[in-house]
């Protein structure tokens, strides 16, 4: 098992290149099953959970060619033949039930784990099985699995998210799109990897409206064709090497390859905190102010705040003068990095579903452990400002989300090393 060893208080700068996004690729991979041809898709980055999504894909009988050094992911979806998504495989990436939705769509039929072990009832899943029992999909539960009939033609029907998640979104369209006269998806998901996922399925050949808002309608077709498409760049990893260039007040970071659409209201918000944030096309440039302000935010829905960069907007606050505030509306409970930054001697006091900082603190380095996969970035941003040498258990976890890492941030001033526990 592997850490992370960093020595702390080095400025960063030069130029990073953003590498294509993992919570967009995994839609359009299972997308993919549902053409009756080869489908090619570009900058896909090397990430584990590509690795265990195409072991999937593998198992159900795809042929799955990662050309890993040049980012691009061939898959053949003609030979699929077992319809069934085991739990050693699914229990790794909840991604992966992306799959009762492409393999009910395409063959009518699916048997997938439920991920992690999920029980039936108030659940994340329970949206994407109420949607397509809304559907006219049969949907029944055996030890652990969910089995999926659905007849072609399914009558014109509609649901409504609520809440309304990504997830669920993606499940829908890709049971959709080939078995149903007319399916409308109310409060749908607008982010960008819901937008990219119909631009990708309407390529292929799907009647698809209302992509971009949050009623999206499916009038079903007979079959789709595989398609030559780019992934986009990953936004995660966007807004993290940003709040990463202005940490240290000699920093100034050049990050190439971005969609700065896709940011939301980020570049306007990390813009209060007294760092210049210039763009220029797929260029963004940040540069560190000599002072921090303190910034409060609060997590939202597409294009609000998103929840994935919480923990890094409250690393950023804890170098921050004055008092600010973190508030996670979508995932009350995605604070598990905050005793870890108090190891570091973060002042930060947790309730409910809010944090409150009070900065400015120095960090002193100390070993702290990664619980999840956007806590753990929010610790090595920590450990790049704090005196002395910091360790970071765990890293395995970014290895799922974050292409390259140190090598990235080592190439621009950082001090990161990766040994074995």
């Amino acid at each position: 098992m592997d850490k992370f060893i960093i020595e702390g208080g080095t400025p960063l700068n030069g130029t990073i290149n953003i590498s294509g996004s993992k919570n967009a690729a995994l839609p359009i991979i299972a997308a993919s099953l549902l053409g009756d041809s080869e489908t090619t898709i570009t900058n896909i980055p090397r990430l584990q959970d590509i690795y265990t999504f195409n072991n999937v894909l593998r198992v159900v009988g795809a042929k799955v060619d990662f050309q890993d050094k040049k980012n691009t992911l061939i898959i053949d979806p003609t030979n699929v033949s077992h319809l069934e998504a085991p739990y050693d495989l699914v229990r790794k990436m909840r991604a992966s039930f992306y799959m009762l939705g492409a393999l009910v769509g395409k063959h009518g039929y699916a048997k997938v784990s439920l991920p992690g072990g999920c029980a039936w009832g108030p659940r994340p899943v329970d949206l994407h099985l109420k949607g397509m029992e809304a559907m006219g999909i049969d949907i029944d539960l055996d030890k652990g699995y969910v089995i999926a009939k659905a007849d072609k033609n399914l009558k014109k029907s509609s649901f409504k998210l609520e809440p309304s998640s990504v997830g669920a979104t993606v499940n829908l369209l890709l049971a959709s799109v080939l078995r149903t006269e007319e399916f409308t998806i109310e409060n749908a998901a607008m982010e960008p990897d819901v937008v990219q996922l119909c631009n990708v399925l309407v390529k292929m050949g799907a009647d698809i409206s209302g992509i971009g808002t949050d009623r999206i309608t499916v009038r079903g077709v007979e079959s789709l064709s595989g398609v030559e498409i780019a992934n986009d760049p990953d936004r995660i990893e966007v807004g993290t090497f940003m709040i990463a260039g202005v940490l240290h007040p000699d920093s100034e970071l050049t990050l190439e390859g971005c969609n700065v659409d896709h940011l939301g209201n980020l570049p306007e918000l990390l813009s209060k905190t007294g760092a210049k944030v210039e763009v220029d096309g797929s260029t963004i440039k940040v540069k560190a102010p000599k002072e921090l302000e303190a910034v409060s935010v609060a997590t939202e829905v597409y294009p609000g705040f998103p929840t994935d960069m919480q923990a890094q907007w409250a690393t950023m606050m804890t170098q921050a003068n004055g008092v600010s505030t973190v508030t996670d509306t979508v995932y009350y409970d995605r604070f598990s990095y905050v005793p870890e930054l108090t190891r570091l001697g973060a002042d930060m006091r947790l309730e409910k579903n809010t944090v409150t900082i009070f900065g400015k603190t120095d960090f002193e380095g100390a070993s702290v452990m990664s619980t999840d996969l956007r806590a753990s970035v929010s610790l090595v941003l920590a450990a790049m400002v704090a005196e002395n040498e910091t360790e970071v258990l765990r890293v395995y976890h970014l290895d799922r989300g974050y292409e390259n890492l140190e090598h990235k941030l080592n190439a621009v001033g950082a001090k990161i090393k990766r040994v074995d526990e």
